[in-house]
């Protein structure tokens, strides 16, 4: 087992836990994503592409632009540079590749462009890959979570501004965690080889839909 993130002390924490090896690894990073693919060498059974982020919450009329190009870098850019990366490996060893999501990548709301615009390519280039292997023993798989809440996802929105972190979850008895998410990735890891999940949606049973939540005082 692998762990790649940019923040080496907390990567070299999970590897502890699971008894994996800890590589720094910036997904913007040319040359960190080719240390990695030499790291994991030539047979890899699954690759889980879990690096993105938002950034802001602005209309599209008062765009940072900035930091769409941030998100695009990390989200969409950083899927594509590390699974082509690894893609020899992968299909060495008929392995799975796993890309994080989001139920942004399917339907847009306000404030969220960027973001938006990002998933919605991560979404294009999940499907545009699984139809170019369609002859390779690889699975291809988008997990596409709602509202979870981490540790930090909503804080690097708003620049680690914890009163808007907070209310973006504010009544909201029972959102998904990390925990959840990852339960789902091993679940979708662990199907028979001949089954693969194109797409799977979750989202806490207090999100009927992006705009529709239900939240108690």
């Amino acid at each position: 087992m692998v762990c790649a993130a940019r923040r080496l002390d907390r990567i070299e924490a999970l590897a502890k836990e699971i008894d994996g090896r800890a590589i720094q690894c910036d997904v913007t990073s040319a040359e960190d994503v080719a240390a990695l693919a030499e790291a994991v060498g030539d047979q890899v059974n699954l690759l889980v592409n879990n690096a993105g982020g938002a950034f802001g919450f602005e209309p599209v009329a008062e765009a940072d632009l900035d930091a769409w190009r941030r998100m695009y870098e990390v989200n969409v850019i950083g899927v594509a540079a590390v699974t082509k990366s690894l893609l020899p490996a992968l299909i060495a060893g008929e392995g799975q590749i796993i890309v994080m999501g989001s139920t942004a990548g399917q339907v847009a709301y306000e404030g969220g462009g960027g973001y938006v615009a990002a998933k919605h390519a991560v979404k294009a280039v999940v499907d545009t890959l699984r139809l170019e292997l369609y002859d390779q023993p690889v699975r291809v798989c988008e997990i596409a979570p709602g509202m979870v809440k981490s540790e930090g996802f909503a804080l690097t929105r708003f620049e680690g501004d914890q009163a808007r972190a907070e209310a973006v979850y504010a009544g909201v008895a029972e959102p998904l965690t990390s925990d959840d998410i990852a339960d789902i990735v091993a679940w979708v890891a662990t199907r028979p080889a001949h089954v693969n999940i194109d797409r799977l949606t979750v989202r806490p049973r207090a999100q009927a839909a992006q705009h529709k939540v239900h939240r108690v005082q």
